[in-house]
């Protein structure tokens, strides 16, 4: 397996990942989305709301703010000393007092640990009128996105596999589907057509190039042919903030990699008991 990036920012990672399999790739993807832990808003304690909204629709809104998660730092529930009751060490306390006529915004969310503050601060929560207000406590604890869509890492995850593009020795040169082609994928030099090789990623698999093609032919005859390579596959990632977008590649693979240690422990001890 080899991995490639052509960017790679606080936010967005975008690479090719090599000698795979679509299984893998996918079981990557969802591991991105749904198996990395994050702080989320879970309790909301309501002194004062006479907004419009009903306490459950804010504290909806408010646990889907995402919140800068030290995963070094805080710890599941299940797997701290307090048992569950909740302490400092799974537990991230937030205040918000406010009143009206103003709109109310995720920097109002005053954290007790400014290292797990919104990742945003302009994310509206509530326009209060005039003498509307309200004051509460909300108390974030560690999740994954397979328990509740508020501890996603991710805001966008997809792939899609690397296109292979096949030039004929039919090929003309006549330019033509490097006219047709919407990704400036292609293009003409020495009398043929060739692809730019900085740009293949980039080809979206339409096939509008094979269309617009008049030197013809079939199969692996034709002058022009798209495909694909089932071993690689393009991704795209984008972190809500709430960890270094690289954080969540890692903890995605660590998972796996925990995961089929597991299974290996598993069938040995299955092994082991089948031979006595």
């Amino acid at each position: 397996m080899e991995i490639a990036f052509s960017r790679l920012d606080e936010r967005v990672a975008k690479f090719t990942l090599s000698g795979v399999s679509t299984s893998f790739a996918n079981m990557f993807r969802r591991a991105m989305i749904s198996e990395v832990p994050t702080l989320a808003i879970e309790d909301v304690r309501i002194y004062d709301n006479t907004s419009v909204l009903f306490d459950e629709m804010l504290t909806h809104r408010l646990g889907l703010i995402p919140l800068r998660t030290d995963l070094k730092r805080y710890a599941r529930r299940s797997e701290c000393t307090c048992e569950g009751v909740g302490c400092p060490v799974c537990t991230a306390t937030y205040t918000l007092s406010a009143e009206g006529p103003r709109t109310v915004y995720s920097s109002d969310l005053i954290p007790q640990d400014p290292d797990a503050a919104p990742a945003e601060e302009k994310i509206p929560i509530i326009d209060l009128g005039r003498d509307q207000k309200i004051v509460l406590e909300a108390y974030a604890i560690v999740g994954t996105g397979n328990e509740h869509a508020k501890w996603q890492a991710t805001t966008a995850c997809g792939y899609k596999n690397y296109p292979k593009i096949t030039i004929g020795e039919l090929c003309d040169g006549c330019g033509m589907c490097v006219d047709e082609c919407p990704r400036n994928v292609l293009e003409t030099a020495q009398g043929k057509v060739r692809v730019i090789a900085e740009r293949q990623e980039f080809c979206s698999l339409c096939r509008l190039c094979e269309q617009a093609c008049v030197a013809g032919g079939i199969g692996t005859e034709a002058a022009i042919r798209i495909g694909t390579d089932a071993s690689s596959f393009i991704f795209v990632v984008e972190g809500d903030g709430s960890m270094p977008v690289r954080e969540i590649i890692e903890r995605a693979l660590q998972y796996i990699q925990k995961s089929s240690d597991d299974l290996v422990d598993v069938m040995n001890e299955i092994t082991g008991e089948g031979t006595e």
